[in-house]
């Protein structure tokens, strides 16, 4: 009968002859989990800042609301309060959107700034790869080379 042919020494000989450093996992490995906790605040803190601002335009609104909500001597101090309402609604709107939109744009401008930097990272980590690499091989090739002579 024929035997299935064991591959794990073969694999095992294989892996051991390309050599790997593990270190550079590693490093890859922490210098992610720095990117991702660098990442995670600037979510974390738009998020509190998107809900400071949510509750203030709540309990701004909430007011307005109960002086809307008083009772009111003549039918047309009713009109007069639903219209103050209304241009005091629409004033919070706008301050309250543009409060947002100064949130975003910290959250853009601060992503862009760890983007930059994680590449200018990885940029230095390759040329230091391709670098070592080269050196490598071209100390392989000169022992090479005088073996041959």
């Amino acid at each position: 009968m024929a035997k299935t042919q064991d591959f794990t020494k073969m694999m095992q000989d294989m892996m051991a002859s390309m050599p790997m450093d593990a270190s550079k996992f590693q490093d890859a490995f922490k210098s992610q989990a720095a990117f991702g906790e660098k990442m995670t605040k600037v979510a974390l803190d738009a998020a509190e800042k998107s809900t400071e601002i949510s509750a203030k335009w709540a309990k701004e609104t909430i007011a307005k609301v109960g002086t809307l909500a008083t009772k009111k001597e003549e039918p047309a101090d009713y009109a007069k309060a639903m219209s103050d309402f209304a241009s005091a609604a629409a004033e919070m709107a706008a301050e309250n959107l543009a409060a947002f939109a100064e949130v975003a744009k910290k959250v853009q401008m601060e992503t862009v700034e760890l983007m930059m930097a994680a590449g200018k990272d990885l940029q230095e980590d390759a040329t230091a790869a391709v670098k070592k690499a080269t050196e490598e091989v071209t100390a392989a090739a000169k022992k090479a080379t005088t073996a041959a002579k």
